[in-house]
């Protein structure tokens, strides 16, 4: 029963991420065609524009903000494996959690600095520095989200490496995502 809740969780989380993985990689012909355009519209009709710089700043942190979670679920992030890869694989799983531990912590202290300035912006209707001017709140929020999708990524990841440490076992088997 414990086994089966503590599965279900971390598949849970597993497609939650992958789904805002999958929405984030929308973004990405979005972002595109806006510095497209901001380029045709600055070089070839000298008529550059004034939303398009933010736009795409912001698009781009949303990217970050919600394929940060999706790209630790894929193991896409850069690793050092100098001593990763000569230890056994309960010492990795140790190590992870060693990471994933920090991980967490650094996110929290993100979420409450976002969080900060996200009642500062409402508070004071914060803008963007720029020609402009946009809106700040929203980005502080994506930014929580996003912390708060990796945080639970990396929480499922703690799950399986504990069960794994303990037990010797896989708590999720291949191909079970």
């Amino acid at each position: 029963m414990f086994l089966a809740i503590l599965r279900g969780f971390c598949k849970k989380v597993d497609f939650i991420v992958k789904m805002m993985g999958y929405a984030a990689s929308y973004l990405m012909p979005i972002l595109a065609l806006i510095v497209a355009f901001e380029v045709f519209s600055r070089y070839f009709l000298n008529k550059p524009t004034v939303w398009a710089f933010d736009l795409s700043l912001f698009l781009f942190g949303y990217i970050a903000a919600l394929g940060g979670a999706y790209a630790h679920q894929k193991r896409a992030h850069i690793a050092v494996d100098i001593l990763y890869v000569r230890v056994s694989p309960k010492t990795k799983r140790i190590f992870n959690l060693i990471s994933y531990t920090l991980g967490i912590f650094f996110l929290i202290l993100i979420i409450y600095v976002c969080h900060e300035k996200f009642i500062d912006a409402l508070k004071f209707g914060t803008r963007r520095q720029s020609e402009w001017a946009p809106f700040m709140h929203h980005f502080w929020i994506m930014t929580i989200i996003g912390s708060v999708l990796f945080i639970a990524q990396l929480f499922r990841d703690i799950i399986v490496d504990v069960f794994y440490v303990i037990t010797g076992n896989n708590l999720i088997k291949k191909g079970e995502r």
